[in-house]
């Protein structure tokens, strides 16, 4: 490292203040940043900046065995919290430190991205045949954007919408998250905002921070969620319906001999049979309730319910993504947007209300661990949103992970040879799944192709540095995880299907690069639930059946969530 070292301008401007020793300076070299305090004994009061600035080279030569960032004349409680990270702009300085110094830390106006038109901004990008940005396929627009202008990108000019930064580093993705504070924001949904407080604030605002936690934030969202993940998080709280759930998923395998046509495919519609699977699953860790999905027919609670959280997320993507006219006037797609979100909240609120009615203390559930640890309302708002964001996740999850699955007839003998030596011919109990890792990692390997999210974010609550640049708060950053877990930069041989890659830690570079459930206070709170869902379906699937595809290879798109883009005609062959 030798002499070559940068202090940061903002810490200098700092230090120049003090017309007396201690004088503390953050030196940036290439490992990290190294703090730097000389004390009234080592100089005198009268020292000049080229004294100081000799002494801390000094002292800077004499720890050259400390790569780590570790500070000098400092103790450890006091280190910069920032320490252990590369400088993203770190400086090269030949003649006195505190003499043209570049600034570290750039500018919001800085960051590079695609330039908004006047009074257009960049929303006109994302309209129809024009923009040449799709909703639809998101995923090549973010890979676009990596490919161009690097691993931070910023869209401005997004009319009705704060300004947004998409990020591409595993390493900022991690700073970000781990400094955040005790309520950190999502970006916010402005259309559910303004249905949960607003259109219907009799019913999410009737209890003090019972507005649930998606499109809730601050003081509200820590408070309900405090009450909720005391139950949803505790240890066991999925693995108790570990046999309930097997029983759905056998349910769903004779669907499957059901439906499957002479060439035993199945029908052009299968992935509206999952969503069925998830939801009935759903039903009963939420309502304690077993609904009937595989009888369902069109008109039945159950499909008006697949079809409302289908019909919401379609329309979310384009409310807001697109410009905002819902808030001048009631657009087509929002009314079709709030007639689903009214469906949703009508039949959870029915079926949470038989489920209530119904509970006994003989067999202690979540429904009913949430109505005792804060109440019916908490508990009917929770399974709202489960029933929200759990239906079209899992299923296309699964959906994904049956299509990858059909083409690799190895990887499918692999699972069946892992989970027939764990169960030995009898039916899986609670805990047999955490004795799969092979599973495990099939899905994880899934995820990382093809998150059925490809993003997760946060709104800025404060000014922060990203990527060496000075994001302003109110800013929505997007963490790119769709195009951090395609990069050979943090998977080897990434764009191949290797679920053994996560058997050994050594072989992907980054954890944060792939977080399908997001991280932090703000991870989802499902996932428990979600994971045994996904886990045990494939379990049975492959015990079951061998899977095979035999069309044309489907392309992923965002519709709503990112799932192939097709008829999952894949051909079920009895073992």
């Amino acid at each position: 490292m030798g002499n070559v070292f940068s202090c940061r301008a903002a810490v200098w401007k700092h230090a120049k203040k003090a017309d007396t020793p201690p004088y503390i300076i953050d030196v940036v070299q290439s490992v990290g940043i190294t703090r730097v305090q000389i004390t009234k004994n080592e100089t005198s009061s009268k020292c000049g900046e080229m004294a100081v600035e000799e002494i801390a080279r000094e002292k800077l030569t004499a720890s050259a065995d400390k790569p780590d960032g570790s500070e000098i004349g400092l103790s450890r409680s006091s280190q910069c919290p920032v320490h252990s990270h590369r400088s993203r702009s770190t400086h090269a300085v030949t003649t006195s430190v505190f003499e043209n110094l570049t600034p570290s830390v750039k500018s919001w106006e800085e960051v590079p991205g695609p330039k908004p038109l006047p009074l257009l901004g960049n929303t006109w990008r994302f309209i129809p045949h024009i923009g040449g940005y799709s909703v639809e396929h998101v995923d090549k627009v973010c890979m676009s954007l990596r490919r161009e202008y690097g691993k931070c990108v910023k869209i401005a000019g997004l009319l009705g919408r704060p300004d947004m930064l998409f990020v591409f580093d595993a390493g900022e993705v991690e700073r970000v998250f781990r400094s955040e504070d005790a309520a950190p924001h999502r970006p916010s949904m402005p259309s559910l905002n303004y249905y949960k407080h607003t259109l219907r604030k009799d019913f999410f605002g009737a209890e003090k921070d019972c507005a649930g936690v998606i499109a809730v934030h601050g003081d509200s969202w820590s408070a309900f969620r405090t009450k909720v993940s005391r139950v949803a998080l505790s240890a066991g709280a999925a693995a108790q319906y570990t046999e309930q759930v097997a029983d759905v998923a056998d349910c769903f395998i004779k669907r499957i001999q059901e439906i499957r046509d002479e060439n035993l495919e199945t029908p052009d519609d299968f992935l509206n049979e999952i969503h069925k699977w998830s939801l009935e699953s759903l039903g009963l860790i939420a309502l304690d309730t077993r609904l009937g999905c595989f009888q369902s027919h069109e008109g039945s609670d159950s499909q008006r319910l697949i079809n409302a959280v289908h019909t919401f997320f379609l329309c979310v993507g384009e409310l807001e993504l697109r410009t905002p006219w819902w808030r001048i006037y009631p657009t087509a797609m929002f009314k079709r947007y709030v007639a689903a979100l009214d469906t949703i909240l009508s039949v959870t609120l029915s079926h949470v209300e038989r489920a209530l009615d119904k509970c006994d203390n003989s067999n202690k559930s979540l429904l009913q661990d949430l109505v005792s640890a804060a109440g019916t309302r908490v508990a009917a708002v929770t399974s709202l949103d489960m029933f929200l964001v759990g239906i079209d996740t899992t299923s296309n999850a699964v959906a994904s992970t049956l299509y990858q699955l059909s083409s690799r007839p190895e990887v499918q003998e692999r699972l069946y040879d892992e989970i027939s030596n764990v169960l030995q011919g009898r039916q899986l109990k609670p805990g047999d799944v955490n004795q799969m890792p092979y599973l495990k990692a099939c899905v994880k390997e899934v995820l990382r192709l093809y998150p059925v999210v490809i993003g997760n974010g946060r709104q800025l609550t404060k000014d922060t540095v990203i990527c060496g640049y000075k994001i302003p708060k109110g800013t929505q950053v997007i963490f790119q995880h769709y195009v951090m877990g395609n990069s050979d930069e943090y998977f080897a041989e990434a764009q191949q299907f290797l679920p053994e890659r996560w058997l050994q830690k050594s072989s992907y570079k980054h954890p944060f690069a792939s977080l399908p459930f997001g991280f932090g206070r703000r991870m989802c709170l499902g996932r428990r639930f979600a994971e045994l869902e996904m886990h045990i379906m494939i379990c049975k699937i492959v015990q079951n059946f061998k899977m095979e595809y035999h069309h044309e290879p489907l392309d992923y798109h965002i519709h709503p969530m990112y799932t192939p883009n097709g008829p999952l005609k894949i051909k079920f062959i009895e073992r």
